[in-house]
């Protein structure tokens, strides 16, 4: 089984080797069956900082590298 990828925009760049990234979901609520969007942060490890704010980028799960980075920028798409 593949490590946990997920597609986001990076929001916030201001920490070193750091980017704050919005991840998007969409679910069909139970009763109204309206189509709902959720969206949930994560701080990702971005090694070269590369990455600047508004680009969309592919991260995935990594072991814990501080108490909040749990994930690495594996691309920018």
């Amino acid at each position: 089984m593949g490590r946990q990828n997920l597609f986001g925009i990076v929001i916030g760049t201001a920490m070193q080797k750091t980017v704050k990234v919005r991840v998007a979901r969409q679910f069909v609520h139970p009763i109204v069956r309206k189509i709902i969007t959720r969206h949930k942060n994560f701080f990702a490890h971005d090694e070269k900082e590369l990455c600047a704010l508004g680009d969309v980028v592919r991260i995935e799960a990594c072991r814990p590298l501080s108490k909040k980075k749990s994930f690495t920028v594996a691309e920018i798409i």
